[in-house]
């Protein structure tokens, strides 16, 4: 993988869902969050629908950062979410919408996270043009809040809004 780019908004209104390709179920914990000023990395165990990973990105919170993924027995990722990961684990249902030359993945929150609603787009340079759909909200992107390692530590129903 290498580097990933990507920006994140919140949603406006929910006009995507008549575009869905694909949805997968999602649960995420963090063996390293990469929060702490002594972690270069945040080191994280996701299982989508039946397909496990580890994954590790870069600490800092930004567009641009280092990425790799690698697939994981799924037994052995329910086992480290149960055991190994700190934080709240992160729950949400990831919709595939594809608009103009891009896929959109909408992230719909549950658990303690309930309520927050985000999209997100990867591109392949910074500087990239994306068509902006009429249902995206304001853009997060440098928002450490809106970040998954972020959630586990701090999860949204937490919030003063």
């Amino acid at each position: 993988m290498g580097t990933e780019i990507e920006r994140k908004f919140l949603m406006k209104n929910d006009d995507w869902k008549a575009h869905v390709t694909e949805t997968h179920l999602i649960k995420q914990g963090y063996l390293q969050s990469g929060l702490d000023p002594s972690q270069k990395s945040s080191v994280r165990i996701r299982i989508s629908n039946k397909q496990a990973n580890i994954n590790v990105k870069s600490a800092e919170l930004s567009a641009v950062r280092q990425e790799y993924e690698y697939d994981i027995p799924l037994h052995d990722a329910e086992q480290m979410l149960m055991t190994l990961c700190s934080g709240a684990i992160i729950e949400k249902t990831r919709y595939y919408v594809p608009y103009g030359s891009h896929l959109w993945e909408i992230d719909i929150f549950s658990g303690a996270n309930t309520g927050l609603e985000m999209a997100e787009i990867e591109l392949s340079r910074l500087d990239e043009h994306f068509e902006h759909p009429d249902w995206l909200g304001a853009e997060v992107s440098s928002d450490e809040r809106y970040y998954n390692n972020y959630l586990v530590k701090t999860p949204y129903s937490n919030w003063s809004v």
